[in-house]
């Protein structure tokens, strides 16, 4: 289970908590503009845009879970287990494996309207990356400055919301998880007005009241409302600094703590592997893992984008402490 946002300052930022029982050596990894995009049904792409993202650590192949590209077009999967459906070949479509789907998307387009236009002739087909990797069920968030969609593989279709909140988590589709919101239109970061009853005096008590009924479980619909509630809220300064670190509070309200979430393993739990964040005008991709809380870049203009391999960047795992006497 996952959560995906983004926040708009000054520039825009973009970025997911990735919550799983288990990691596959996740790494920043840059594609270079001349690196070779094979792909299962179409022709490879020998020259795009640049790229920088967390693959898994499968040597050859960035299996993408979220990455921005040079123009600032960002997209991240997530699990969409139960919804996501794949089809098979398509002779009148452009066929799309999931796990092609960011870098063909983030090959081509250098914004939002453009990855909508190449989403209308996508087929995503049902094709397993290896035998030991098989198909994650997902959906997509893809996002740039101007506006975000939610991208969804359902039975009937693939379908393309707008994304007014700039939020997504799991299930349900997004339509659903939008929808849920009206439960919470009462809430505020204001405490409210006594409209209890006229000849009833209850006091203010604490300051915060205003969001009580907010949900704080770690459900993915609850954390849809909540992290779409501290985003709509959100203040900070338009510089990098205050704007990166408030992004990453924005996503630590629903981070997943080791212990609390439960899977069928009985010595497995879900929580945060790790929290990206892009700043994707900058082209830096910032990050934290579960064991270090110290906030670790990798910049994408810093590197030769001319080049034809890919560049890996392992993530800092442990915890840095800065003694201070």
């Amino acid at each position: 289970m996952c959560t995906a946002s983004n926040y708009i300052t000054d520039n825009h930022y973009f970025g997911r908590n990735f919550d799983y029982e288990i990691s596959y050596h996740e790494r920043v990894t840059i594609t270079p503009r001349n690196y070779v995009f094979d792909f299962r049904k179409i022709d490879a792409i020998e020259s795009h845009y640049a790229i920088i993202g967390i693959a898994a650590g499968v040597d050859g192949y960035p299996l993408y879970y979220d990455a921005c590209n040079e123009k600032g077009l960002s997209i991240a999967g997530l699990n969409f287990a139960g919804n996501a459906c794949y089809l098979e070949y398509n002779d009148d479509m452009v066929n799309i494996t999931p796990f092609e789907l960011i870098p063909y998307l983030l090959s081509k387009a250098s914004n939002v309207g453009e990855a909508r236009e190449l989403l209308k002739e996508i087929n995503l087909v049902n094709i397993n990356f290896a035998d030991e990797l098989p198909l994650s069920p997902l959906h997509w968030m893809i996002s740039d400055k101007t506006e975000a969609i939610v991208v969804e593989p359902l039975e009937d279709g693939l379908k393309i919301y707008d994304n007014p909140v700039g939020v997504l988590t799991n299930n349900p589709p997004f339509d659903k998880q939008l929808f849920t919101l009206n439960n919470f239109r009462h809430l505020s970061n204001r405490n409210p007005e006594n409209t209890f009853g006229d000849n009833i005096d209850l006091d203010e008590y604490s300051r915060g009241m205003g969001g009580m009924g907010l949900p704080g479980d770690l459900s993915s619909s609850s954390r849809f409302a909540k992290v779409a509630f501290t985003r709509a809220n959100s203040y900070s300064g338009s510089d990098e600094a205050s704007s990166v670190s408030q992004f990453f509070h924005i996503l630590g309200s629903v981070e997943q703590q080791n212990g609390c979430t439960f899977i069928d393993d009985p010595n497995l739990f879900e929580y945060t592997i790790y929290t990206s964040c892009y700043s994707t005008e900058k082209g830096v991709l910032y990050y934290r893992t579960y064991n270090n809380s110290q906030i670790s870049a990798v910049s994408l203009f810093n590197e030769d984008l001319e080049s034809d391999s890919l560049i890996n960047y392992n993530l800092i795992s442990d915890e840095q402490i800065n003694f201070i006497n």
